[in-house]
Parts: C-alpha cells; structure tokens; sequence
C-alpha cells in the first residue's frame, strides 16, 4: 500500500517542480548579482564608467576651482558677517564670596537659559600680584556643587554630593593671570538656571597670598548663532541630498562594476556627508537630553574617518587594476583608519557619560592614562600620515605617464591639497597652537570665535564632495562616448580635442569578454533604426 505522501514526493509533482524552478530562479539572480558586483580583472579606463574629469578642458579645470574658492568665499564671508558663537558672563568671584574670603565658598548664578543656548560652562581665571614668584603648575582643592531652578521658581539639587575634585593651577613667573580653569561643563541643559557653590581647598600659603583676584566666566551658545545653524546645517543637508540624488541619477545607466574606485566611494561618502550635516540637530533644541548631542558627534567623527579612508583606498585602487582583496587592500587601511576612529569616539562617549553623572569630571585628571591616550592617537596619526603619502608618491611615480589614470591622480591631489592647507589653517586660527590641550572634548566649544569658523569648516568639506561628485558623475552623453570608444574603427573619427591633449589607453589594450563588440554592434543596430 502506498504512502499518503508518495504523490507528494513523486518528482512529476508540480509543487515540486514550481520549488525547483524558483530555486533555480534565485539562484541565477544570485549569481547575476554577484558579476555584476565582481570588478573586472584588468579595470582599464574603456571599462569604467565615463567621468566627466575626461571631458574637461584646462579652461574648465580653472573654472572648477574658481568656482570651489568662490562658494567657500561666500559661505566664510556670511560667516564673518554673523553673530557671536560664545555669549560670555564675567562675575567677580570676591564680591559673591562669603566675607571676601580668596577661597570662598563663592555663590553663583548663571543667567536664564534657553535650549539655544545648547551647553553651559563655568570656568575660573586666578589673577595674582605683579611679582617674580613662580607659581606654575600647583595643584589644589576644588568643591563644586551644582543646583537646578526650574520655571516655577523651584530649586532642585541635581547631584546627592558635593563634588570633590583636583586641579592643576599654571602661573608662569611674571604672569598675572593665571590659565583659565574649567569648573564643569553640561553637555545640555536641563534647567532655566543654574545655581553653583565652588570653594577652594588645600591652596598653598604662597598661592593664597598672592592671589590678587577670582573671575568666574559664565560660557554658553548664543541664542542667535544657534537659529543661524539650524538655517545652515538644513542648506547644506538640503543641497548634499540633491547633490547625491543627481549623482545616483549619472550613474544609473551603468553597472555597479563598471564603476571607477572613485565613483564607488562618492556613492558612500555623499551619504555620510547627510549625516554630517545631520538632519536630526534640531532635535537639540526640542529635546532635552544628551542624545542629539552624541549622534551629532558620532556622525561627524563617522564622515571624518570615511573621508581618511577615501583617500587611502583611492591612492593605492588607482594602481591596482584588478580584483582589490579584503584582506591584502582593505584591512590594513581599515585597522589604521578604524583605530583612529574608537579612540575619538572613546573619549567622547567617556566624557559625556561621566559628565552625567558628574559635571565636573574630566578626564585629563580623572584618567591616569589619558595622556598614553593621546600619544596612541599621535601615533596613529603619523602612522596615517606617512603611509598617505608613501601611497601617494609611489601612485604618482608609477602613473605618471599613463593618460586619463595620470588625470585623475592630478585633479584629487591638488583639490584635495587646498582642503587640507586651507583646513590646517582654520585649525590653527581656531585652536592655535593648544589644539591637543588638556580637557579636549569640554574645551573645544569653547574656541569658536565667530559664526566664520564655523560656516568655513562645514563649506569647505561640503563644496569638497560637490566638487568631486561633479567631475566623477558621467556627463549627458557618457553612454554613447563609452560606446564609440570601445570601437577602434570609430576612435580617430570621434577623439576630441581634449582626448588628443590627454591622451587615451584603449587602442593598447584587447579587447575582454566581447564586451566592447557587443557595445559595437548595438551602436550599428541603433543607427540602421534611426
């Protein structure tokens, strides 16, 4: 007798023909998938995807840069033209101390605050007496403790302790005032205003002697740079999402394996630079928590890295012709770029974390390790600087002399070299020679000048990517210009004027996969229709 299941499992069965041809089904789609993925072996400029760097003229290259140079202009001068980025408020720190005592405790109130004005720092300059005493780097006491007031008046003691914590006081010989000291630092506020009892303990008899007076200086975003930003980042996020949706458009029309190295990042990088931009900041102001603050970070240090990446994987692609492998090609630079990367991110989320809990943490003195940290994250650096250019130099010396790859190579490394001097620059203005200075992440805000600092950083990396996305999208007539050139027969009738300065490489390479006779033949079949 039968079993009630033998039909089913009889191979004639439908069911089971139809499972078959579905499987069968996925898995050409599948492999189709995969070699459209798969770059070809031998990566020529006749089986990428046109650029329209090959179509410029050394007129239009100036252009391009005229251009680049004019938009950062303007986005520097509106900058310099806007407000304040740091609203400052100096109180005299004897004249709240109890019984005008050097030491205090001091009784101090910030002023009301808004959302806009995003993050609130109190810091302490120490002015001695004019004398030849050297009073540098003498440690002592500080007793902070913070107080909420909320909109009904009500006062609200944020933290259960006082908070205890050393400092490091620097006054050189000679010197009358001291550096400024950061009390604490609240990444976001949560109150209308703040109420902060600070009191120094341990100070040494010569010290406390020679203190002539305390200033205590209120920190806080302006409340007018702060709607200023919100118009900008939504410009750029605005016009970095037509940018990359034009981009994506170019390149619709080619396989993803015809893509040149460069092409393929900008497809990564358009994106990430939406998120540096970050369509979520004003969530800052709506929400009072420490969250839009730490994805703004973490999306900035995200693009910074991938944009280091970018150019590792670009210096060294655009010599290997072939099938780059994970291992060999993208690992080393991954493990370079990646440890920059989790050291920043670390200290960031470090500090913001402890700082909930205590807003006077900071781990320049609260780590024991912070500065083997920082010689790591030197070290890294230079280990990226000297493999970049070693990549650089061997990438120029090798293609030298290899037409529309020798182009390329030029136009990235001089666009790319005014970022970087121009970038140098506004790192210099903005940090001066402190740049790495203790208390890193707290005291970086603390730096902004005016509104120019700003607009000029987020324009240049900006009008950066919209630069190259230019000149790497294809133009209108890239199909049929790559069409005509995989045809010997129609090279000398169709080379322009360009392609005769530049040169071209196809005629010295054969011709794979009967890729360019296919493109041939579809070329004579459109033109025996039309």
């Amino acid at each position: 007798m039968d079993r009630p299941d033998s039909d089913f499992c009889n191979p004639e069965n439908p069911l089971i023909s139809e499972m078959k041809h579905f499987c069968k089904r996925i898995q050409e789609a599948c492999n189709d998938l995969k070699e459209d993925l798969t770059p070809y072996k031998n990566e020529r400029f006749y089986r990428l995807a046109p650029m329209r760097l090959y179509t410029l003229s050394k007129r239009h290259f100036v252009l391009v840069f005229v251009v680049f140079f004019f938009c950062f202009g303007v986005s520097t001068l509106i900058g310099v033209s806007g407000p304040k980025i740091i609203t400052e408020n100096y109180y005299n720190g004897l004249s709240f101390s109890v019984n005008g005592s050097k030491t205090g405790p001091f009784d101090l109130k910030s002023q009301t605050l808004t959302n806009y004005n995003q993050q609130l720092w109190l810091t302490c300059i120490i002015r001695l007496n004019n004398n030849n005493v050297d009073l540098s780097w003498r440690e002592f006491g500080m007793n902070v403790e913070l107080q909420g007031v909320i909109e009904d008046a009500s006062v609200m003691r944020i933290s259960d302790n006082v908070h205890n914590k050393n400092r490091s006081l620097q006054c050189a010989a000679r010197q009358q005032e001291c550096d400024e000291i950061i009390v604490l630092h609240l990444g976001y506020l949560n109150y209308t205003q703040y109420k902060i009892n600070v009191s120094f303990r341990n100070l040494q008899q010569e010290l406390k002697d020679n203190i002539k007076n305390v200033t205590f200086v209120f920190k806080m975003y302006n409340t007018t740079f702060s709607q200023v930003e919100i118009w900008f980042r939504f410009v750029f996020v605005v016009m970095t999402f037509i940018v990359t949706c034009m981009f994506a458009h170019s390149l619709r029309k080619f396989s993803m394996r015809d893509w040149g190295i460069e092409q393929k990042w900008m497809s990564i990088l358009l994106p990430l630079l939406l998120l540096y931009n970050d369509p979520f900041f004003p969530l800052s102001f709506l929400v009072n928590s420490w969250f839009p603050g730490t994805l703004d970070a973490f999306f900035q240090s995200l693009f910074l890295c991938a944009l280091l990446l970018f150019w590792l994987c670009v210096y060294h692609g655009i010599r290997v012709q072939g099938e780059r492998k994970f291992l060999t090609f993208y690992l080393p630079k991954l493990i370079i770029v990646g440890l920059l990367w989790l050291s920043a991110v670390t200290l960031g989320i470090w500090q913001t974390v402890n700082e909930l809990q205590d807003p006077t943490y900071q781990y320049k003195v609260d780590i024991q390790n912070f500065q083997g940290m920082k010689i790591f994250f030197l070290l890294v650096v230079c280990v990226y600087v000297l493999y970049l250019v070693f990549l650089v130099v061997r990438a120029c010396s090798e293609l030298k002399n290899m037409p529309y790859t020798d182009l390329r190579l030029k136009f990235l490394t001089a666009l790319t070299l005014v970022v970087l001097v121009i970038s140098v620059v506004i790192l210099y203005l903005r940090f001066g020679s402190k740049a790495l200075q203790d208390n890193f992440v707290a005291e970086l805000s603390t730096h902004y000048q005016n509104s120019a600092e700003f607009l000029s950083f987020y324009g240049l990396l900006n009008f950066y990517l919209y630069t190259l996305a230019f000149v790497y999208s294809p133009s209108k007539n890239a199909l049929y210009d790559s069409q005509l050139k995989d045809n010997p027969a129609f090279s000398m009738l169709n080379d322009s004027d360009d392609e005769v300065i530049y040169g071209s490489d196809y005629e010295e390479m054969p011709l794979q996969n009967g890729r360019a006779i296919k493109a041939t033949a579809k070329y004579q079949d459109e033109s025996e229709t039309d």
